[in-house]
């Protein structure tokens, strides 16, 4: 590339800063900025570890009491299924 090129190129592209510039700074300007999925908190996060640790706890909980018990899925299933029916669980 050229000197001429180079300071052609450094011409558009410094005229483009200084025009986004200048509509950042108009105050009543709604700019459609692309922005990514919204930012979860350290605390929202933290929670859904929590909550997954909890589940897998729960899981291996009640896959060790099927077996102590000798209570195949099924019937585990229907007894959770009764007792939803009956209000007994949310």
């Amino acid at each position: 590339m050229d000197e001429r090129e180079k300071l052609r190129k450094f011409r558009e592209l410094d005229d483009a800063f200084s025009q986004a510039l200048r509509e950042l700074e108009q105050p009543d300007n709604a700019l459609d900025i692309p922005t990514g999925p919204p930012v979860r908190s350290l605390e929202a996060l933290d929670e859904e570890e929590r909550l997954r640790e909890r589940e897998a706890a729960f899981e291996r909980r009640l896959q060790s009491l099927m077996q102590d018990y000798a209570q195949p899925a099924e019937s585990v299933s229907h007894l959770l299924e009764t007792l939803k029916s009956l209000g007994r669980i949310a």
